[in-house]
This record gives structure tokens, sequence and C-alpha cells, in this order.
């Protein structure tokens, strides 16, 4: 885990410019923004280095910083924990994660009829018979966990040729701009950190997502 004073220095590096490129400071400015001796700030930039959360490459009168991907995903999920802080009744949640595979089974699930005609009316689409699987980022799983708390929609279960298929609870969301649905079985034991999304197309087609790719969903609630 970060330490206070390092995410500190983190988010003042981005605030500079430090995401998008290189930053041009010293230990002594740094220190002054943050409130710092020149001593610690140095000691934190070295700290950030060797964690792998900043690049930089010393100069005669300075060094230039930039934040690496590890370092942009801590502040990605600073922000999504502060925006469920300041928002007691958000609209919208957003939560990162990985692709990940499953176990195949979504498609054989989805693509049945009774629940396709109640994905349609509560969802606007009829999805693609399959899901795509995410493994959520510690601060998308706390986002996650509060949807239980969360207006959820009811697809309800049914029988068919002597088998029973449970209930199943959905939220909807996007990714990018496509119309999207987080789904969670009720005979599940998925852990909160893994979500499954179901959409009108074939995601991993459409974005050419293979496993490992960050993905954004943007949950409507």
């Amino acid at each position: 885990m970060i330490s206070v004073d390092n995410l500190a220095c983190l988010k003042q590096i981005a605030l500079q410019g430090g995401i998008s490129g290189s930053v041009l400071l010293n230990s002594q400015m740094l220190g002054k923004e943050l409130g710092f001796s020149p001593q610690t700030a140095s000691r934190r930039l070295k700290d950030l280095e060797l964690a792998g959360l900043l690049e930089r490459t010393l100069l005669p009168h300075g060094q230039e910083v930039t934040l690496t991907e590890a370092g942009t995903q801590i502040l990605r999920e600073e922000h999504a924990v502060y925006h469920q802080i300041f928002q007691s009744e958000p609209d919208e949640w957003v939560m990162l994660g990985a692709v990940t595979s499953g176990l195949g089974e979504g498609a054989y699930y989805i693509g049945l009829e009774p629940y396709c005609v109640q994905f349609r009316k509560n969802l606007g689409f009829r999805p693609y018979p399959g899901t795509l699987n995410i493994q959520l980022t510690p601060a998308g799983t706390k986002i996650r966990k509060s949807l239980h708390n969360s207006r959820m929609i009811t697809i309800f279960g049914f029988e068919s040729d002597g088998r029973t298929f449970g209930q199943v609870l959905c939220y909807p969301c996007t990714i990018e701009h496509i119309q999207c649905g987080i789904v969670i079985p009720g005979r599940s034991h998925y852990p909160d950190s893994l979500i499954e999304v179901i959409a009108p197309v074939q995601l991993r087609e459409v974005f050419s997502l293979t496993d490992g790719d960050e993905v954004s969903v943007h949950v409507t609630v």
C-alpha cells in the first residue's frame, strides 16, 4: 500500500502534467509545494521510482519526472474512492479492472430465451451469447460491494425441461460507448472482485481485448 506522503507526491506530479508527459522539477520546489524538506521530497521521489510508480531522468538543475502506468492507476483508484465518498446518491460509478477468462458457461445461460426476453425489456438490448469477465481493482471491488445497496434489476428465474434456472440480478452500465449490463447470478459464488458483463455485441472483438487489458466500467444506478 502506498503511504499518504508518497500519494501526495504522485498527485502533485500529476497536477503539473506528469501523466501526459514529463515535468521538470527539483526537490526544493516539490518539498515547498507539499510542506516537506528538500531531503524528504528527494526520498519520496526515490521511493516512488523504486516502486515503479514514476520514471525520472536526473539533470544538472533538477529532474524530469513522468508517472508510469502503475502510478497513474493508483490515482485512478483514488479518484474512484473520492467519487464514492462525496456522491451520497451517485447516478454513476466508475469501476476499473482487467479482462480475464471465465469458464465459458456464460454463452449458454445468457442465450436462454426467457433470460434474453427480460434483458431486452430491462436493459434495452438482446445480449450477445457470452459474458466479459473483469477482475476489479481493490477500489473497483469496494464500489462493486456498495452496489448491493443500490437499485438493482431482477431477472426472474424459470423452469424448462424439468430444470430450474435461478434468478439473476443486473445493473445497467457502459463500456466506452456501448450499453451493457453487469449480471450477478443468484447461485454464483464469484468473489466481489469479479464481475460478468453482457452487451449486444462481443466486447472482446469490438475493443480487441485480451486477458489483462484494462477496462473502465461505468455503472448507472
